[in-house]
């Protein structure tokens, strides 16, 4: 009788136990990243009703967390990121707020009914949503203590706290919190997300936020060949079976060698492309233009051309004003640099053109091409060759 009291129902070893923990939170993330995140706050992807209905329960089993206030919460988030309407902005509330705090946040805006009404559309309204899951929030959480204590025994108590932990840690703090202040960036896209580690496998990869970000309604965060998303993985498990059917994903850019002219097709590219574009032009243009530069500068000039590497390549919007003055101060040094940097700027303001005719903007990119080439630069110069032959994808 003690040993079922000290060790549960299932008398693991003490082994046994760490592996319950890892399955338990991690089927608990998967729920999130899968169902909440991708299928129900961005519509990525469609769910059958199987895995649909197994999220919703675990998910209120383990975190009482109530879908139409965790959709409407992360669509406002995407909404106003970075501002002072942001529910969990690090560059606003600060990091430490948000990392340790995120919880409270979350319950502080899924008070706000215009929070809700405007961004929670379109989620499950049906009677066990309804009658249970939102009503009765706080019973799944203690039906999992109940169970976790028959199953595991006094042992089940620590498990179930850790389970009850991990989404306030991991998602609410790690992701909405460091995913926001540290990392690296594929994409310079109009916030500061960054992406955690190149295999998003502990988080459901959530990991992966700098990508998830610049293509919002994607359901695969991965985009490098060598990043790994598992929430993607599973995602594709549960399609081969019939479950799952994924809508987008981030577009890969199509090129045709044989094109050498700016026309209405280089436009359509380049719209939908122009985050892989400009990551290009920072690799194939800027840095190398960086590295002539520095090669050309005594020991203290490559220190100062060092520092301004990262600002060279990042979101305008996100450098703040010292680091402006420091950027400027170094291109007026350096006439090569500064020209490459301003003529990035002309780029991205074509296609920012909202207002402008698919003819005004194909006569500004061959006016771009034009100009470009003619700065005798040859890394710039091999760009423009390049930006030639984008195609837009195939249907």
């Amino acid at each position: 009788m003690l040993t079922y009291i000290s060790q549960g129902v299932l008398q693991l070893p003490w082994w046994g136990y760490l592996i319950a923990v890892l399955i338990l939170t991690q089927l608990t993330i998967l729920s999130v990243t899968i169902f909440l995140h991708r299928c129900q706050a961005h519509r990525a992807l469609e769910l059958h009703a199987i895995p649909s209905h197994f999220f919703r329960f675990w998910l209120w089993l383990t975190t009482g967390m109530v879908t139409k206030e965790w959709t409407a919460i992360h669509r406002k988030h995407h909404a106003k990121v970075e501002t002072a309407e942001d529910p969990h902005s690090p560059q606003v509330k600060g990091l430490a707020k948000v990392m340790w705090e995120g919880s409270e946040l979350y319950r502080k805006e899924s008070r706000d009914k215009e929070t809700l009404e405007r961004y929670g559309q379109g989620t499950p309204d049906d009677w066990i949503e309804r009658n249970l899951y939102t009503k009765h929030s706080v019973m799944g959480i203690v039906l999992m203590f109940i169970l976790d204590v028959v199953l595991f025994g006094a042992y089940g108590i620590s498990i179930w706290a850790l389970q009850m932990a991990w989404i306030p840690f991991w998602a609410a703090g790690i992701v909405n919190g460091v995913a926001h202040y540290w990392g690296y960036r594929n994409y310079e896209c109009q916030d500061a997300s960054r992406n955690l580690t190149p295999i998003g496998f502990f988080i459901g990869g959530e990991e992966l936020h700098n990508n998830h970000h610049t293509y919002g309604t994607s359901a695969k965060f991965s985009v490098k060949w060598w990043e790994f998303d598992i929430g993607w993985m599973v995602i594709r498990i549960l399609q081969f079976f019939g479950l799952a059917k994924p809508k987008r994903v981030a577009p890969k850019a199509t090129l045709d060698s044989a094109k050498v002219a700016v026309d209405a097709d280089t436009i359509k590219a380049l719209v939908t492309y122009r985050f892989q574009v400009m990551a290009r032009y920072s690799k194939d243009v800027i840095l190398p233009v960086l590295q002539e530069e520095k090669k050309r500068a005594g020991l203290a000039g490559r220190s100062v051309l060092q520092r301004v590497r990262t600002l060279l390549i990042r979101e305008p919007s996100l450098v703040k004003d010292a680091k402006k003055k420091q950027l400027e101060s170094v291109l007026e040094n350096h006439q090569s640099l500064s020209t490459v940097y301003q003529y990035r700027l002309k780029l991205q303001n074509i296609w920012a053109r909202s207002t402008a005719t698919q003819k005004e903007l194909v006569e500004a990119l061959q006016e771009w091409c034009k100009q470009a080439e003619a700065t005798g630069i040859v890394a710039l110069r091999e760009f423009v060759k390049h930006l030639k032959t984008y195609v837009p994808q195939k249907a």
